[in-house]
């Protein structure tokens, strides 16, 4: 229905983790922002290379490898 799922990391120097913050905003209701974490080091890295990887990461349009695999089978 084009709903939009944004994650946004965030990395602390100072505790040595990530937190991911998810905005959900629904084509029909109202939007929702959720906090996840804390993610480690290596696994927030490993994200964050990973949505380097492609030179738009904010186009839902884009079938990247990159997004093909951050994404799998939620790929729409």
């Amino acid at each position: 229905m084009g709903d939009e799922y944004i994650e946004s990391y965030f990395f602390c120097d100072h505790c040595e983790v990530y937190t991911v913050e998810v905005c959900h905003d629904r084509f029909l209701g109202e939007e929702d922002v959720s906090i996840r974490g804390p993610v480690s080091k290596s696994d927030g890295d490993a994200k964050v290379e990973l949505i380097k990887q492609c030179t738009e990461p904010w186009n839902k349009k884009c079938r990247c490898e990159a997004h093909q695999a951050y994404f799998g089978p939620w790929l729409d």
